[in-house]
C-alpha cells in the first residue's frame, strides 16, 4: 500500500441522492447519502483502507510526526483495522503493530490481532506480555456506543479513555507517544492533568477528516516521561 498524505482530496463529480425507500427512516437515508458523497469514504475504498477514520490518523501523523520508521505500536479499539493499516504503512515495520478490540478483527498482514475486553481484569497482563519490551506509540480511537445524549456519550467515552491511558502508562517506552479520542464535554480535567504530568507535550487536535458536526477531538501526548 503506497503511503499517502492525509490532506483533503479535491474530488469532483456528481453528488449522489438517495431516495427514501419503504421501511427506511429519513435519518438512515440521510446517513446513507452522506456516506455516498463523503470523499474520505471514497478515498478509503480507493486506497484499500478498512475505515474512513484511517484518514484521521494519517492527518494526525502528518501534523505531529507520530510514526517514525521502526516504531512499535499498540492500537486499542482497532476494529475494523483502518488505524492498524496506517500504522503498518507508516512505521514500515511488519509485525510491530498489536491490534486489540473487544470484537474479532479480520487478519491484517503485518499485525498481531487480539480479541480482548479492556475492562477484563486479566487484559492488561495479556497486553503487557504481548508488548514485551514496550511500545513506542499507543493509539485509541475507542468510543462508547452513542445514546444521543452528548454529555452521557462523553462520559462513557471518557471512561474508555481512562482505561487506554492506564494501559499506555504501563507499556509505553520513555519518549513514546499517545493518541486518544475524546468527546467535548468538560469533564477532561483529571485526564489532562494525568497526561500533562506524564508527557512532555499534550495537544488537542481535530483532523480535517473529522466531521464538523462531530463532538470528537483527539488528544496527542508526545514524549512519555517514564
Amino acid at each position: 500500500m503506497a503511503r499517502v498524505r492525509g490532506s483533503k482530496k479535491q474530488l469532483r463529480g456528481l453528488s449522489v441522492r438517495v431516495k427514501t425507500a419503504k421501511g427506511r427512516k429519513i435519518s438512515s437515508t440521510r446517513w446513507l447519502q452522506r456516506q455516498l458523497n463523503d470523499p474520505y469514504v471514497r478515498e478509503s475504498k480507493l486506497f484499500g483502507y478498512r475505515s474512513r477514520s484511517a484518514w484521521k490518523l494519517a492527518q494526525i501523523d502528518d501534523h505531529f510526526k507520530i510514526f517514525l520508521p521502526g516504531r512499535r505500536v499498540l492500537d486499542l479499539g482497532a476494529a475494523p483495522g483502518g488505524w492498524t493499516q496506517v500504522s503498518i504503512e507508516r512505521t514500515r515495520n511488519k509485525f510491530s503493530v498489536i491490534a486489540v478490540d473487544i470484537i474479532s478483527i479480520e487478519p491484517i498482514s503485518g499485525a498481531h490481532c487480539l480479541k480482548l475486553d479492556l475492562k477484563d481484569k486479566n487484559t492488561k497482563d495479556i497486553i503487557q506480555k504481548s508488548c514485551d519490551g514496550g511500545v513506542d506509540v499507543v493509539l485509541s480511537d475507542m468510543a462508547a456506543a452513542t445514546t444521543g445524549h452528548r454529555q452521557t456519550d462523553h462520559l462513557r467515552t471518557l471512561a474508555l479513555c481512562e482505561v487506554a491511558v492506564d494501559v499506555a502508562l504501563e507499556v509505553l517506552v520513555e519518549g513514546g507517544d499517545l493518541v486518544l479520542k475524546v468527546f467535548h464535554g468538560g469533564a477532561e480535567s483529571t485526564l489532562l492533568s494525568t497526561l500533562k504530568k506524564s508527557f512532555q507535550k499534550v495537544k488537542h487536535y481535530k483532523p480535517p477528516a473529522s466531521r464538523k458536526e462531530s463532538p470528537e477531538t483527539y488528544l496527542v501526548a508526545k514524549g512519555y516521561l517514564r
